[in-house]
């Protein structure tokens, strides 16, 4: 089966590989790839098919694997995955990449809530560290005087914006927005659908009935499409034997012919799955089992009373107040972080405390406690999209 690879995509990643893999004299060339995103575009699946086309060994490590109860450990792994790449690039003569996926769901931080531990830091500190220095990672506690060969890095998440500023920076890391326009995505979507040899007209409009889909949905609209042939299997064979039936059998395994589909049939399945992820979005039932803590800082009795934005017992300037409340109006989440003179320069922010509350009121009296809290430091507004865990603005209020 032959998979649609988007144009610009390749091109993206296969030059990233053979720039790193190139004697450019006097060329700086980032060592990172950041290719970042909506979820579900399928930004790791076209990776590995440009892998396969282009004959690379690869190295894959996990969000997961950069967090560990013992200080240190998810660091020393990724130096020990990138000695081991470079290895193979020596040993087998091919060329590999380490590739790290979903990095700012392991090392990112989006809100109050994330927990910033010492492995977060030590990740963001070891990636710096190889980006600067490709052919000197060594281990802790030893020393290999043997430069290494150079390592390309690849890196996929949805919001790079979370990570540590200075190792996103453009000398270390490239970033690439990928956005599959509707020629990628009907080129992709076909590669899906092509055993089951449906026209490109269906394709075509399946894809604008469903624009704001990402790729993985219609992957799995194909595999709800097999559901009704394994039903059939289950009643045949029985529930209490299908066990026996598929695993540890001497029977050959069930094979499930492909059927022509209409295009009234995969709207109906699609629009289905659409209504399963509207049940999640309107439930929220987080809300009711996981209930936000309420603030600690408890508002006087006058802040209670209906005020007005600009009113004197706050006292913000509009500078200040418009924003919160184009934020709150939104129907975003208000996050507030700080830096001084030297954190700012580098872009290392802080966070300033939650302000859990969506009451306009409510948010800019905790804002002036924060404000009067930090007079010499630079404060920002961040606004949050809590559905697709994305920041929306970023927005400084306060200069010292």
């Amino acid at each position: 089966m032959t998979y649609y690879i988007a144009p610009q995509f390749l091109n993206k990643v296969a030059i990233h590989i053979t720039k790193n893999f190139l004697d450019l004299p006097q060329v700086p060339v980032p060592l990172i790839l950041g290719i970042h995103g909506r979820k579900g575009e399928g930004k790791t699946f076209q990776c590995e098919l440009i892998f396969e086309k282009m004959g690379v060994e690869v190295i894959h490590m996990s969000a997961g694997e950069l967090e560990s109860p013992d200080a240190g450990d998810p660091s020393r792994l990724i130096r020990l995955r990138y000695r081991e790449a470079a290895e193979l690039i020596k040993v087998r003569g091919k060329m590999t990449v380490l590739m790290i996926n979903d990095l700012d769901a392991g090392a990112g931080r989006l809100d109050e809530r994330t927990q910033y531990t010492v492995n977060t830091q030590l990740v963001h500190g070891t990636l710096m560290n190889i980006a600067d220095r490709p052919t000197d990672v060594q281990l802790p506690g030893s020393y290999d005087p043997t430069p290494l060969h150079r390592v390309p890095i690849i890196v996929t998440g949805n919001d790079f914006s979370t990570l540590y500023a200075p190792l996103i920076r453009d000398g270390r890391m490239e970033k690439f927005y990928w956005e599959p326009d509707r020629q990628d995505k009907v080129g992709i979507v076909s590669g899906i659908f092509a055993p089951d040899n449906l026209p490109s007209a269906t394709i075509e409009q399946l894809i604008d009935r469903f624009p704001e889909q990402p790729i993985d949905f219609f992957a799995v609209l194909r595999s709800r499409l097999y559901d009704d042939q394994i039903l059939h299997l289950l009643e045949t064979v029985g529930y209490d034997k299908i066990g026996k039936r598929l695993v540890n059998s001497k029977e050959k395994p069930p094979e499930f012919p492909s059927q022509t589909w209409s295009l009234e049939q995969l709207l109906q399945m699609a629009e289905q799955l659409q209504e399963q992820q509207q049940h999640i979005n309107r439930l929220k039932l987080s809300h009711t089992y996981q209930p936000k803590p309420e603030s600690t800082t408890a508002p006087s009795p006058r802040v209670t009373e209906e005020l007005s934005p600009n009113s004197p017992s706050i006292n913000l300037p509009s500078e200040v107040t418009q924003p919160v409340q184009q934020i709150l109006e939104g129907g975003y989440s208000l996050g507030v972080e700080i830096a001084d003179s030297r954190r700012f320069r580098t872009g290392s922010w802080q966070n300033a405390g939650p302000i859990s509350t969506q009451s306009l009121q409510e948010a800019l009296f905790q804002l002036s406690g924060i404000l009067e809290e930090h007079p010499h430091e630079y404060i920002r507004l961040i606004a949050i999209d809590r559905q697709r865990k994305q920041r929306i603005l970023e927005t400084l209020i306060q200069k010292p």
